[in-house]
This record gives structure tokens, sequence and C-alpha cells, in this order.
């Protein structure tokens, strides 16, 4: 009777070593760049240029061992994007705030260096803007691509580019666009 046991901790044990190496999970955090495409703004009947943005993303991370080349990265942030808008009289900052959760395919070239590829879908938490805009779409669905850099066995650096495919705005024409630079740890 003890020997069965004692084979059934260490098997228990090997398992739960073995799920701790297939899933791993973190935190991250970093800088955006972002900026809207598409046809401008217009208040008044004033055309407005349009100008990127600095803000940030920080969020958690999981990251899910399919085979020694790939995995799969789930991950939930919390992202502000938009842009400013200005003509020669005015300058107006259109500021929002999403719940995002791209699920990253991670293909990679070796240890150290990973290719980040998949969906984005972002739903909308806050808006923040000096002008009276209409609505801002509640929901955006986009696509993510970058790279993945793992400085050590915890620590690792992204940079990421985030195309929207569907409208931020009921009013125009817009689509947000990002550049993510993030530093994260995996525990």
């Amino acid at each position: 009777m003890k020997r069965i046991i004692l084979v059934a901790v260490v098997l228990l044990a090997a398992s739960v070593d073995m799920q701790a190496q297939l899933v791993k999970f973190g935190l991250k955090g970093g800088l955006n760049y972002a900026n809207q495409s598409g046809s401008g703004i217009t208040i008044n009947s004033d055309n407005y240029d349009k100008e990127a943005i600095t803000s940030y993303h920080a969020g958690l991370i999981a990251e899910i061992k399919v085979t020694d080349g790939f995995s799969v990265q789930p991950e939930l942030l919390y992202s502000t994007q938009g842009a400013t808008y200005k003509n020669a009289f005015e300058e107006f900052k259109n500021e929002l705030g999403y719940l995002s959760i791209p699920v990253l395919a991670k293909i990679n070239f070796n240890k150290t260096v990973s290719l980040d590829l998949g969906p984005q879908a972002s739903f909308l938490l806050s808006e923040r803007n000096n002008v009276n805009f209409k609505d801002a779409e509640t929901f955006e669905f986009g696509v993510a691509g970058g790279l993945s850099l793992n400085v050590t066995k915890n620590f690792f650096l992204q940079g990421r580019y985030v195309l929207g495919l569907t409208e931020a705005s009921q009013d125009a024409e817009v689509k947000n666009s990002v550049v993510q630079i993030s530093a994260g740890f995996k525990f």
C-alpha cells in the first residue's frame, strides 16, 4: 500500500511539474504610439489633421506551450489609443481606453526570438476627449503582429503593431492603429 501511495505522489508531482512547464502566466506593460487612419473627423465643417499620441498599455498574459516551436499567448490588456486633431486654430485630443484581448500564435525561431501573430478583440471602456464627437464604437476587431525577445527565462521584451479592421467612430471612417513596445515578466 505504501508503494502505491508513493508511486501516486511521484506521478502527481511529475504531472504538476509538466503542467507548470506547459503554461506560464505573467504581467506586461509598455508604451503605445497610437494614431487613427482613414477619413478625418470634421467638426463644425472644419477639417482637422491627425497626429499620433503616446499612451500606455498594461495587463496579464498566459503562454500555452503546444510544441517546442509553437505556443499560444492570450492576453488581457488595458490599452489607450486615439489621436490628436488640429488645424491652424485649435487642437483636440481624443483618447479611447480599451480592454483588449489579443490571442497570438507564437512561432519560436529559437529560445530567444519568436514571431507573434493573431487577432485582437477590443471593448471600449472609456472615452476622454476635448471635443464633443459623436459616440465611439464600443467594439473593435483588429490584427496584431510583432516580435518577442526572451532576455532571460522570465523577463521578455515585445514589439508589436496592431491594425484596427473595424471603425473606431460612428461618425467618421477612422480606424485605430498602434505600435506597442512592452516589457514583461513570466512566472
